[in-house]
């Protein structure tokens, strides 16, 4: 398995698709992906990546302080931090907000807008993907906006018919729909991913940059993999066949810090996901993140994150329930 495809599978990545939009120029509509549009596919996720596909017509999409991005028909924009961002036929009109135009569903339907001046057509699917703090070194590897076009890839041709028919079973219910639906959303997110590195300059640094290094690559996957293993510099250096001196030289010039540094800094993403989730004993969670005691565990994660694994999860317990009440 290549280096970003192990990622995205310890990542734990989840899609899906929440909105169909029928838009006639001119028009031009603002928003962003609320958490709560991700439950009918996952529990409420601490970072989500909106994303939109153009089934037909063109649009102009637009973050604060970055260029406008024209999209047409097999288009497919992401946003990875899922920015407020603007979309439309002129992106300088006044913007109505997405909260405005949805429509109320008929039963399982998908959410609905219709909108514009009764011009030129354009049929949006918008949907997003979601997970935990595992994804946080991915996305702050990414830019504000991605912009991919299916034409420009193999097989490009055949997601976006999958893609087109899995959102219209999915907005006429269709049995199993929402789980094809997830599993396209993923598709369209790692094909952009793969589009953005093989685009990438070979002097980037940064953590997506480092998966095309086969050695850097490599023991990413295995950090990522078993983060509970005794790891050394030595260990790593050995599993990628380089020396222990050109290893580490190499991950702190592309990823910014050196190999164990990572190793701590992931087995504490690991360590605060799985106290979020509340199922493990903060032993177990110790064990599973490779530290020999639930005392040096509480140490390593009361440095880094200012309190001990036992008040963080009640304090992050405490404000998700907050979060779910009624106002």
């Amino acid at each position: 398995m290549d280096a970003l495809s192990d990622a995205l599978r310890v990542m734990g990545l989840t899609g899906g698709v929440f909105l169909e939009a029928s838009l006639t120029a001119p028009w031009c509509i603002g928003g962003k992906v609320g958490k709560e549009q991700c439950r009918p596919f996952l529990s409420t996720p601490s970072y989500v990546i909106s994303f939109h596909f153009v089934v037909e017509g063109r649009c102009l999409a637009k973050v604060e302080g970055h260029p406008v991005c024209e999209l047409l028909a097999g288009d497919v924009v992401l946003f990875p931090h899922n920015d407020r961002h603007l979309l439309g036929s002129d992106v300088g009109l006044n913007a109505t907000l997405v909260s405005e135009l949805i429509q109320p569903p008929k039963g399982r339907e998908l959410l609905k807008i219709e909108h514009g001046g009764g011009g030129d057509s354009t049929r949006l699917v918008c949907g997003f993907l979601g997970g935990d703090a595992l994804l946080n070194p991915l996305l702050a590897a990414l830019p504000p906006i991605l912009k991919i076009s299916l034409a420009e890839i193999p097989g490009g041709d055949w997601i976006a018919r999958s893609f087109v028919y899995a959102a219209s079973d999915l907005a006429n219910a269709g049995p199993g729909a929402a789980t094809v639906m997830s599993k396209m959303s993923e598709l369209l997110f790692v094909e952009t991913l793969r589009h953005f590195l093989a685009h990438e300059p070979p002097e980037r640094t940064g953590w997506l940059a480092s998966l095309r290094d086969p050695a850097i690559g490599r023991a990413l996957s295995l950090l990522h993999s078993h983060p509970e293993r005794n790891w050394t510099t030595d260990d790593l250096a050995d599993q990628v066949h380089l020396s222990r001196s050109a290893f580490a030289e190499r991950f702190t010039a592309l990823l910014g810090q050196p190999p164990m540094r990572y190793l701590t800094l992931w087995r504490m993403q690991l360590a605060a996901q799985s106290l979020r989730q509340g199922r493990l004993s903060i032993a177990q969670i110790a064990y599973d993140c490779g530290y020999e005691s639930e005392a040096t565990f509480t140490r390593a994660f009361k440095r880094e994150f200012g309190t001990p694994p036992s008040a963080w999860r009640k304090n992050v317990s405490g404000s998700e329930a907050d979060t779910a009440k009624p106002s």
